[in-house]
């Protein structure tokens, strides 16, 4: 028996999403003394802002403009 999988609509573009996700881990690094932690906070937010540039990016490239 398998169960049914679970569909959410998204309310906001992937774009928007990985932004605020970005500008969230950015917060949590800054309360937070240097060190391995941060650091790693920081390359995610880094990765999830190249994550939406990209996806801007391939939009705007299929579409034309």
């Amino acid at each position: 028996m398998t169960k049914p999988r679970l569909r959410v609509r998204q309310t906001r573009s992937l774009e928007e999403r990985l932004a605020e996700n970005a500008a969230r881990l950015r917060e949590r690094a800054d309360q937070l003394p240097a060190g391995a932690e941060r650091e790693a906070l920081l390359k995610r937010a880094r990765l999830a802002e190249t994550g939406a540039k990209l996806s801007d990016w391939l939009i705007t490239r299929t579409t034309g403009s």
